[in-house]
């Protein structure tokens, strides 16, 4: 009997028999009619559990799940429910979803005719990396009488997933990159300047190519004019490094900087390694944590994403001489360095523009810093009161103190991304291919 619960219909049901009762009393003739009433009630109670525990009910649900899931994605869950029965059931289906997402309202309705077999799908979109473990799916099943409801659990064995960096953005930002078919948005075609490439192909003259690729001795041969087309240089390496300080634990729609940072990262290091670079990661607060050789074998980027699984936020501060000592002995050659990190004050930039021109003089450091998305619509804002002024004032002080931070870099030959952190894989992959084509690698 624990598994039979009362439906709304039932006290519908009772309150209406009550009020008959009462009637009786004023109304004697009422009265009879009440008691059959009552007695029927009875015997449809009974029959609806009778029918609800016949040995023809059979009902299965079985939850479909992908092998992980991404960071900050619309992930697909589904659950194929099937009424193996005779009757016709409407069902409840309550889901037992990860503790992370604090969802204790997941419900939903649906009716079950015999041997079709039903589908619900939702979609989660976790913000935190790490498993995620799903419960028990309770179908609460009412028949056609539909006074009571009987429970039963499905999928009793827990489903954990894995909560990796954003696959689904990795390979749109791929799609974007080398698709030369169509033009996407975000993704900016740069004009290539000199020959510091790789020979690739000779191809027939056409009008706009520069006259000193000219290959003479192959245009006499072909009795028209040639030219030599190169290709972007192979085999360079591209360091990821992201902060792992406090500075980079302030979120944005759900996510930390550091996990757009982490995104991004896997985002870029799948596009170096398709342009045949090679890519490393380092991560670092007040110590070095993950460090990943630059190299461009196969298992490469499975390995830089099991790493970035495992990374979490750091309390401390960031320890940049560390990051400087770490770019000199574990970094063998010229690399281009994509350095995640954010900077709230002028004060915190001075303090550490030393090490970062130290790095830049043997490296081509590239500095991504964040915008204050919220702090800058806050700006936009109309003030309504004198204290609203004061405080757009200080909201603007802060993003022209930004904005000064990025020419103060740029000053120093560091090379700067200025973006909003939802628009971080887009502007990350242009300043790559942009370097790359210029020949600053």
């Amino acid at each position: 009997m624990r598994n039979i619960f009362l439906t709304n219909r039932f006290f519908w049901c009772c309150g209406g028999l009550a009020l008959a009762f009462v009637l009786g009393f004023a109304f004697p003739a009422v009265f009879p009619l009440a008691q059959a009433a009552g007695l029927f009630f009875l015997v449809l109670l009974a029959l609806d559990i009778l029918l609800l525990y016949s040995r023809d009910l059979e009902v299965s649900c079985t939850r479909t799940l992908p092998k992980m899931f991404g960071l900050g994605d619309e992930n697909p869950v589904h659950l194929e429910i099937l009424n193996s029965g005779r009757m016709p059931l409407a069902c409840t289906l309550i889901e037992e979803l990860p503790v992370q997402f604090q969802i204790r309202d997941f419900e939903r309705k649906l009716a079950l005719p015999p041997g079709q077999p039903q589908s619900v799908g939702y979609t989660l979109r976790p913000t935190t990396r790490g498993g995620y473990t799903f419960g028990v799916t309770h179908l609460y099943l009412s028949g056609i009488i539909g006074l009571v409801e009987r429970s039963l659990k499905s999928n009793r064995e827990p489903d954990e997933v894995p909560v990796y960096p954003s696959v689904l953005q990795m390979k749109q930002m791929e799609l974007k990159a080398f698709d030369r078919i169509s033009t996407h948005h975000g993704i900016k075609k740069i004009r290539r300047i000199g020959h510091s490439y790789e020979f690739e192909q000779i191809k027939n003259y056409v009008r706009g190519d520069d006259y000193r690729s000219v290959n003479w001795k192959a245009s006499s041969r072909k009795g028209e004019l040639m030219v030599n087309q190169y290709e972007d240089e192979r085999a360079q390496q591209l360091y990821c490094i992201i902060d792992k300080s406090r500075v980079m634990r302030l979120p944005f729609k759900g996510l930390s900087l550091m996990d757009y940072a982490i995104n991004s990262t896997l985002a870029i290091s799948n596009i170096a390694l398709q342009k045949y670079d090679k890519a490393g990661l380092i991560t670092f607060s007040d110590k070095l944590g993950a460090v990943l050789k630059a190299d461009s074998k196969p298992n490469q980027l499975s390995a830089i994403l099991n790493q970035l699984y495992k990374e979490e936020e750091r309390p401390l501060e960031a320890n940049y001489e560390l990051l400087f000592f770490a770019a000199r002995k574990l970094i063998s050659g010229r690399s281009m360095i994509l350095l995640f990190t954010n900077f709230e004050s002028m004060y915190a930039l001075e303090r550490v523009l030393p090490s970062l021109r130290r790095i830049n003089h043997v490296h081509l450091l590239v500095v991504v810093l964040f915008e204050n998305t919220e702090v800058w619509e806050f700006a936009e804002q109309a003030p309504q009161t004198l204290e609203g002024i004061y405080q757009q004032t200080t909201a603007q002080k802060f993003l022209a103190e930004k904005r000064q931070m990025v020419q103060k870099l740029r000053q120093f030959g560091i090379q700067t991304i200025y973006t909003k952190p939802e628009e971080l894989s887009i502007h990350t992959v242009n300043k790559y291919l942009e370097l790359k084509s210029r020949g600053m690698i």
